[in-house]
């Protein structure tokens, strides 16, 4: 998932990120060509499937959903295998380098805006899952994810960090124009709809529902499969499903990549101010939306 470089290419201030299209990215995990290169040069295939989804959105959870609906519940792939290799990511060197070389249907993830994203796939019958979350949960997830690491710089508070999400300094840019972008898909045979509330509430549902957009038949008994080994306990414990093992951890401190797995954690840490700053900001980014189409609100 992660690649490394040392070079550093400042804007607008923040040193850990390089600009790309208006599209802030980490200058210690990115590279300016391969973001590039996934744009025009990447071919997704008919038979691919890609998980997409905003940063801090459930985009683990559900790579291992996904993952085990295709193993019909059995956990020896999840188990043996890191995620970052059982779907890559195709705007990272070592997923780009390993997708193009890959034959087969294949699974792969990406938090790339739609602008950016592979132009093949507009092209293609490839299946995208896209996951939404709370904006105002991402917003804290990451904060607590990417705090005292490498990757961004580090913030002197969540305040700080609340104000850079809302003017989209932060990495992949925008989360409002991030979803309504890719929500302009939505309708589509082979766009899949799901967000991170739901697969709370109804985790059995959504994965049926993933298992309908796939083209799969899973049985009771493996469907319980799928339940059992994709929940936040077992996640935790599966080092496949972690960021220890990744060779290039060590460089960016201690990533916590599973912190609690809940939703409206926002309320702990938003004060009355930044919840109605947010609110304001919501109405105006996303409006037009139909009603009940965000389940948090």
């Amino acid at each position: 998932m992660l690649e490394f470089s040392q070079h550093q290419d400042r804007g607008f201030g923040m040193s850990a990120y390089f600009w790309f299209e208006g599209i802030p990215f980490a200058a210690i995990a990115h590279k300016r060509e391969i973001i590039e290169g996934s744009r025009d040069k990447f071919v997704i295939r008919d038979e691919d499937t890609v998980i997409v989804s905003y940063p801090k959105s459930g985009t683990n959870w559900l790579t291992e959903t996904v993952c085990l609906i295709q193993t019909k519940g059995n956990p020896k792939w999840i188990q043996s295998v890191p995620f970052w290799e059982r779907s890559p990511w195709i705007e990272f060197q070592d997923g780009y380098l390993t997708l193009i070389n890959k034959e087969g249907p294949r699974l792969m993830t990406s938090h790339l805006p739609f602008h950016l994203f592979p132009k093949s796939f507009f092209r293609s019958k490839a299946k995208v899952i896209y996951i939404i979350r709370n904006p105002r949960d991402a917003l804290v997830s990451a904060y607590f994810f990417f705090h005292n690491t490498k990757l961004i710089d580090n913030p002197e508070s969540l305040g700080t960090y609340f104000e850079w999400f809302l003017k989209g300094n932060v990495l992949y840019g925008s989360w409002f124009e991030h979803t309504r972008d890719w929500l302009s898909m939505r309708g589509n045979d082979n766009f899949l709809l799901l967000s991170y509330e739901d697969m709370k509430k109804n985790t059995r549902g959504t994965i049926e529902k993933i298992c309908d957009f796939l083209g799969k038949k899973l049985e009771p008994d493996e469907l319980d499969l799928v339940l059992k080994y994709s929940s936040f306990e077992a996640m935790k414990e599966n080092r496949m499903s972690n960021l220890n093992l990744h060779p290039e951890a060590v460089n960016i401190n201690c990533l916590v990549l599973m912190r609690k797995g809940v939703a409206g954690d926002w309320k702990n840490h938003f004060t009355v101010a930044q919840a109605e700053t947010f609110d304001k900001v919501f109405q105006e980014k996303m409006a037009g939306f139909p009603p009940g189409l965000f389940p948090w609100k």
